[in-house]
């Protein structure tokens, strides 16, 4: 909910800026979302006068004006608007201002060949309302030379956001009762106007559904005038709110609406025949609503309606056939209580959102009737003239106030903090609660959200100050010493932060694709889980790898002008069984695209991510995952959706596939329409093998081997086709006992090596053991060496 500051200082007398305002709001339990400050948008225009007016010498429409701003010598501005003329004043914005409408930057220019040094703006331009036939026109004792936002007493606006079970403060008036209550001030009562009104309404108002519509209140106002405007400090608040100003009679409803949390509604009397009444709809009834959409009705829908037939979806949205307009001169007032749950059902039934429904649905002040007619009528008159008849009430809506017996002990025992009973007397008071002198609490009948003692506590503890609550553990259950976390839950956490300690960013995505991303990363012959009642059709099938997410992702940052995109995402991959079985896998995957390292003078072009980067960060994370990565054998077949020739996969054996890595496959990337290079990294948790159990034995620290390790170097043609890493588990394979490592230090083709082999080089590490090795140990491991190599068609250069 949006309100200005200025609007606020109408029902709260306080000195308090809007940041202390802000501060005690979040203190209290509402969220400012936001603050926003007109005056901001409004720097560099100022309230200017117009000299001189004359013809452009090469254009019928423009004027060149001579404009006095208050400082130094007038300017010349060019200037189209058909009501600009000498001895006007209006507001003129510099150059290097910015016109809040469209955000272009005024500088001096040229005009058709004539200087404009800035330009006299529109109501419309300054997002002060829709009018934009003319510049704005101030009145003749308007300062020049003056900021316009000052002048304009521009008020900064809160953004706050109200919690479902505040129903009270979806009016000005309900936040400004909280702010007092908090003591930033002096809550301002309203002054209720006394209206009898003349004559009996000729109207008949009745309930056919007392249980949707419990009380229906109206009056008829003869002789209003709706072809103005609504006064200029009403316009100014609705406009900070975000509503639009649309006629003096529908600015009044929504002003009762913002200000006092009371939707209402203004029937045209001319179009209304015979009894008006709340009725249940007939199945199969239409309505036209304000939004000029029609709405097919069934019979659990409360509407008011007359002999024609139905005008308003209650409590939701009116007519459009009997709404105000222009030529409207005598009205009905509605002013109704309606059932929360009912509105509810009804809204949802027709998927239909409105501030009213908003305001009703969560609970509307059932003791408000009769006020809030009376300032509505008293807003009309004011600004519409006319007659008001007498009220006439149907029904009669909730009156009976609750009462609880509340213990000021509760504030210590089940709040945690200590505050004097004074002091609870007093807090609850200024919340427009009757306390007793025996602390039986009579509640408002608008604080539907309080049933019992709890919910008092909660009143005097956030106004008192959440803050001053002191935060102690709770004490430990007997019976509850171990840490309740599983493995798989203590390893998510681990991947996360290592996950985000590589510099990757994490994404949540839908667990839901659309059909065609989800096909295109199906497994084999796999079926997909496909919703019967998905969100909507681009959520309709469950993501069988969570790539095409961070596609969306990626494809997102990337068209927003992203030069790198690094994210993860750990969540579960959905299949289904043949026989209609459902299996989730705990998944992690990683996606890299754009640059990897930005131009630069010392490193010339922008680096792209390969194949390599997505392999070592699996590599990266397996480790942290616990699988043997040391044991991991690098072989094809990632998938058709990965480039054959720069992908992937690690494996522990030939069946067991711990991940995926590589670059996209262009086909890939066309059908998400998305720029390479891309690569990823997919980890399947699931596959990773459990940790064997510790011993149930202390070890001995770790001590160094007493003798040092010895290297040898073997060089091996070999076929091209062959992987250099099974040539370096042959190696290390040979002898278990005496080599504890082997990696691959060289690879070579071409002058010296024959055609279709390659050559590559490779070091072993043996550790002896309690005596160093002999000639002949050595040889005997060379020769076990050269055998195991033999086996893959390597042989021994030289």
């Amino acid at each position: 909910m949006k309100f200005s500051l200025e609007w606020l200082k109408h029902f709260l007398d306080t000195e308090a800026g809007v940041t202390e305002i802000a501060a005690a709001l979040n203190a209290i339990g509402h969220e400012v979302e936001g603050i926003d400050d007109p005056a901001d948008k409004l720097a560099g225009f100022r309230v200017a006068e117009v000299l001189t007016a004359g013809p452009h010498p090469d254009a019928d429409k423009l004027q060149v004006l001579s404009v006095d701003t208050g400082e130094g010598d007038p300017l010349q501005v060019v200037c189209g608007a058909p009501n600009a003329r000498a001895g006007m004043k209006g507001v003129l914005g510099l150059p290097g201002a910015v016109v809040p409408a469209n955000g272009m930057e005024l500088r001096k220019s040229k005009i058709r060949g004539v200087e404009s040094n800035g330009m006299m703006c529109s109501v419309r331009e300054l997002e002060l309302g829709d009018e934009h036939d003319g510049i704005i026109e101030l009145p003749a004792d308007a300062p020049v030379g003056t900021s316009f936002a000052d002048y304009h007493a521009a008020s900064p606006v809160l953004d706050v956001a109200i919690t479902p079970n505040r129903p009270d403060c979806m009016g000005v008036m309900g936040i400004a009762r909280d702010l007092a209550a908090a003591g930033l001030g002096t809550y301002k009562a309203v002054e209720v106007p006394s209206i009898a009104g003349e004559g009996a309404c000729p109207v008949e108002i009745r309930i056919d559904d007392p249980q949707g519509c419990p009380a229906f209140y109206g009056r008829v106002i003869r002789g209003v005038d709706n072809t103005g405007s609504s006064p200029e400090w009403m316009q100014r608040r609705l406009l900070a709110a975000g509503q639009r100003v649309i006629s003096p009679l529908v600015d009044a409803t929504n002003y009762l609406m913002l200000a006092f949390g009371r939707p209402a509604h203004v029937y045209d009397l001319a179009k209304l025949s015979g009894a008006v009444v709340a009725r249940r709809a007939h199945d199969g009834e239409t309505v036209e609503a304000l939004n000029e959409k029609t709405y097919t009705l069934d019979d659990t829908m409360t509407v008011i309606a007359d002999d024609n037939g139905v005008h308003d979806i209650a409590g939701i949205m009116g007519g459009e056939h009997s709404g105000a307009t222009e030529g409207t001169t005598d009205l009905l007032l509605e002013i109704a209580y309606f059932d929360p749950e009912a509105i509810g059902v009804t809204g949802r039934k027709l998927g239909l959102a409105s501030d009213a429904r908003t305001r009703f649905e969560r609970g509307v002040d059932p003791a408000f009737l009769d006020d809030g007619l009376a300032l509505l009528t008293d807003l009309i008159v004011k600004t519409c003239g006319g007659q008001p008849t007498e009220v006439v009430r149907a029904g009669s809506p909730p009156a009976e106030r609750m009462t609880v017996a509340y213990d000021p002990q509760l504030a210590r025992t089940l709040g945690g903090v200590e505050i004097a009973e004074g002091e609870q007397r007093r807090i609850l008071a200024a919340l427009d609660f009757d306390v007793a002198p025996d602390w039986s609490v009579s509640v408002p009948l608008r604080r539907h959200d309080v049933e019992g003692a709890a919910d008092l506590v909660e009143e005097v503890v956030r106004i008192h100050g959440l803050d001053k609550v002191e935060s102690t553990p709770l004490p430990r259950v007997e019976g509850v010493a171990k840490p309740t976390a599983t493995r798989e839950q203590l390893r998510a956490r681990k991947m996360r932060r290592a996950a985000a300690a590589a510099g990757l960013h994490e994404a949540i995505t839908w667990s839901f694709l659309p059909e065609a991303e989800a096909a295109h990363f199906a497994q084999g012959d796999a079926p997909l889980w496909a919703l019967e009642n998905p969100i909507s059709e681009d959520l309709k099938v469950m993501r069988p790898s969570l790539i095409p997410g961070l596609l969306g992702a990626a494809k997102r940052n990337r068209d927003r002008g992203a030069a790198g995109v690094r994210v993860f995402e750990l969540g579960r991959r959905y299949f289904r069984g043949a026989d209609g079985t459902s299996d989730e896998r705990e998944t992690l995957a990683v996606l890299l695209a754009g640059e990897k390292t930005p131009r630069g003078w010392d490193s010339g072009k922008a680096a792209p991510f390969d194949a390599y980067d997505a392999k070592g960060m699996a590599e990266r994370l397996l480790e942290v995952a616990g699988a043997p990565v040391d044991r991991l054998q690098v072989m094809g077949e990632a998938g058709a959706q990965f480039h054959p020739g720069q992908s992937g996969t690690l494996r522990l054996g030939p069946k067991a596939v711990l991940a995926r890595f590589g670059a996209l496959h262009p086909r890939t990337l066309e059908a998400f329409d998305i720029d390479g290079p891309v690569v990823v990294a997919e980890l399947f948790l699931d596959a990773i093998p459990a940790p064997k159990k510790a011993p149930g034995f202390a070890r001995a620290p770790y001590a160094p081997p007493a003798l040092q390790p010895v290297k040898r170097d073997f060089a091996f043609l070999v076929p091209d086709d062959l992987a250099a890493g099974e040539l370096e588990r042959a190696v290390k394979g040979a002898d278990k006992q005496a080599i504890v490592a082997a990696r691959v230090f060289d690879v070579f083709a071409g002058q010296g090596v024959p055609e279709g082999r390659k050559s590559v080089a490779i070091e072993a590490t043996l550790q002896p053991g309690e005596k160093s090795f002999t000639d002949a140990e050595l040889k005997a491991v060379s020769d076990k060496v050269v055998a195991a190599a033999a086996k893959l068609g390597a042989e021994l250069r030289g």
